[in-house]
Order: structure tokens, then sequence, then C-alpha cells
């Protein structure tokens, strides 16, 4: 049976993407020590539009993972937990906006407008200095992460990455684009 729409996923999809995630989240126990599969079970089996998202995560080479659980929304953090920014989203500029100010070499996308286009956000600098706190991110990439409205205003845009056993944030061009700089991802379920 195939799909009703491209945002749903067929029976074997959905298989494939909960035995995927189930096997990372057992082999990755110290992201999320005090979370039982059956917990993220039962939100994943109740949201087929986050499972789309999660499945576009993977597909563009994010590896989501569960890292952590808010307690005020009742909600279950997944990040990509790629060892580097998702290869398939890299060589990007930061958004829309910068997309279209480039009068030439433009690259495919923005990591705003695919992160909208998949259903998800990117992450913040808090949040990429905590997934850092998991283990070691982005050794050889960066990744544009979420950026404050007042440095976007004056055409720039953050990003981050781990060199020297340090998380660094890095400032550049909105418009900029690197074959090594991606994003990262987070979706709340």
């Amino acid at each position: 049976m195939s799909p009703k729409n491209k945002r749903d996923l067929s029976p074997q999809q959905k298989q494939e993407l909960l035995t995927t995630l189930e096997n990372r989240f057992n082999a990755n126990k110290s992201r999320h020590a005090d979370l039982e599969w059956k917990q993220v079970l039962q939100k994943l089996n109740s949201n087929d539009q986050k499972l789309w998202s999660l499945l576009q995560m993977e597909e563009l080479g994010g590896e989501p993972d569960v890292v952590g659980y808010d307690a005020k929304t009742d909600s279950i953090m997944f990040f990509d937990c790629s060892a580097e920014s998702p290869k398939e989203r890299r060589s990007i500029c930061y958004d829309h906006e910068a997309l279209e100010a480039r009068k030439e070499n433009k690259p495919a996308n923005s990591a705003v407008q695919m992160s909208l286009d998949i259903g998800v956000e990117l992450l913040t600098e808090d949040q990429y200095r905590m997934l850092q706190t998991l283990g070691n991110f982005d050794t050889k990439t960066s990744s544009w992460v979420l950026t404050p409205a007042a440095i976007r205003k004056r055409g720039g845009a953050i990003f981050c990455d781990r060199r020297y056993d340090h998380v660094f944030v890095y400032h550049n061009g909105a418009e900029s684009y690197y074959a090594a700089r991606g994003f990262r991802a987070c979706l709340y379920l």
C-alpha cells in the first residue's frame, strides 16, 4: 500500500524508521539515560506528521536521536546526531533572503527554508552546546544555528563547530555557503 500523499509514510517506511530509531536509541543510551523506548514509541505512534519529519531528517543524513525530555511541554526532543553536519544539507546559505540576495553562484537552498520544508527547526546556539555535551560533533564541518534577529538584521548569521575540544561560535554573511557547512535540526514530539 502506498502513501496517500507525499507526507504520509507507507507501513513499510514507518516500520523501517521505527526500527532505525529504536536501534539508535538503544546504542546511545547516554544521550537519554532517563527515558525508556516505550515512552518514545508511544509519542512516535501518535504523530504521523512528526514521523514524516523524522524520516526527512534521517534521509538527509541527520541520524536523529532522542536527546532529552521537556517536562514543561511533555515533549521528547530529537536532534540530528550525525558525527558531522548532515551531508545532504550542506553547501547552503542561511535563509531565503540571503539566497535571493546572491546575484551569482547561488546555492540550491537555504538552511531556514530546508528546515521549514521538512517541518523541523534549526538548533539554537544553546541547543548546539547541549548537543556537544553528548559527544564530539562537527569536528570537520560546521552547522548554521538559529541566528538572533539583531544579527540577521545586519546581514549576518551564526554557525558553530567543535575544534580543539571546544565549541566555537562564528559569524558570516548570511548569503555565504561552504561545502563543509550545513545545519542541524531539532524536533519536539
